[in-house]
């Protein structure tokens, strides 16, 4: 063992300081490594093979400009970061998760959660007051939710440990006790999809209404559960409303799915040129204003009422059409 290389304590910190610098710049060469780590141009050689053991690809080259630089590879390896590395990217997060990244709030609150796992105690609280000044969490026009209530739905989730919450039902607010499984993002809010162990059913919880939520101690075997997105986005789009409606809509799903938010609708493909709609408001006047503004072909689905409804509004808009051209 080369003198310099302080034990096995002392090689492994050393090969992680190599693959921090590694990171830092492009390139490095032999020499500007060895007066770094304080080692001799040998044990660097050693040191880069080590890296390249556990699967860093990291080249070297020859001549002027040549050195040691760490590559792109087939597998992401584990990343070093120094303490302003990890708070930026902390908050980063937190601003994807938040909505601030089109698409990336789910994978952004999933690193956020690997990251806090491992994010030292005294960096904690520096990335919990700068997230307080993350603007980004109402922006894109998602409601803003207090990213420490979701960091704690997500470690119950991938803990498998029951969560507290009050929540509001009518004039009062009620406290749940649930298994929680998913959180999901839609293009306005978090939600949280859980198992509500009082009413012994699947149930989604809107995210910024809940107060004082916690994580508790006992850990839950998971139940065979529906898929996630796809009962929040229904319960979003028709469940929550007094009256709910199904279309047949011919035009491919995915010329309905950009013209309606997934907020509004569930979009489900019926062959290539079809799709069928299913949506609910107040009002199936309002649902059904909001299908023919679309622009395609529909017919009725349910309920069967809602073709009467399509034939009134067929009449008066034929004889509004029928009034203007005889004006003039």
């Amino acid at each position: 063992m080369d003198a310099t290389d302080g034990g096995e304590r002392g090689t492994t910190e050393r090969v992680l300081t190599l693959l921090g610098l590694l990171q830092q710049r492009q390139v490095w060469t032999g020499p500007e490594l060895a007066g770094r780590l304080g080692v001799t141009p040998r044990t660097v050689r050693r040191d880069v093979e080590r890296l390249r053991t556990l699967g860093y690809p990291v080249h070297a080259s020859q001549g002027v400009g040549g050195g040691y630089q760490l590559g792109p590879g087939q597998h992401l390896p584990p990343l070093l970061f120094d303490d302003e590395e990890a708070i930026a990217t902390a908050v980063s997060l937190l601003a994807g998760a938040g909505g601030a990244v089109a698409g990336a709030g789910d994978a952004a609150l999933r690193a956020l959660t690997k990251l806090d796992q491992v994010l030292p105690l005294r960096l904690r609280h520096d990335v919990r007051a700068l997230a307080g000044s993350v603007e980004s969490f109402g922006d894109g026009g998602r409601t803003p939710v207090d990213p420490e209530v979701l960091m704690t739905l997500a470690r119950a989730c991938r803990d498998q440990v029951e969560a507290g919450f009050g929540y509001p039902s009518g004039s009062e607010v009620r406290p749940r006790r649930v298994e929680p499984y998913r959180l999901v993002a839609s293009d306005r809010r978090w939600y949280l999809f859980a198992y509500d162990l009082d009413r012994d059913d699947w149930r989604s919880f809107r995210v910024d209404r809940m107060i004082e939520v916690a994580a508790r101690t006992w850990h839950f075997r998971p139940r065979p559960a529906p898929d996630a997105a796809t009962h929040v986005q229904e319960g979003v789009a028709s469940r929550v409303y007094r009256h709910q409606a199904r279309f047949l809509v011919h035009a491919p799903a995915d010329t309905v799915r950009a013209q309606v938010p997934a907020s509004a609708a569930v979009v489900r493909p019926r062959g290539s040129h079809s799709c069928e709609v299913l949506s609910g408001a107040g009002s199936l006047d309002f649902v059904l204003m909001h299908v023919v503004l679309l622009g395609h072909d529909f017919e009725v689905l349910d309920p069967p009422e809602l073709a009467g409804r399509c034939r009134a509004l067929a009449r008066r808009l034929l004889a509004a059409g029928t009034a203007a051209a005889a004006d003039g």
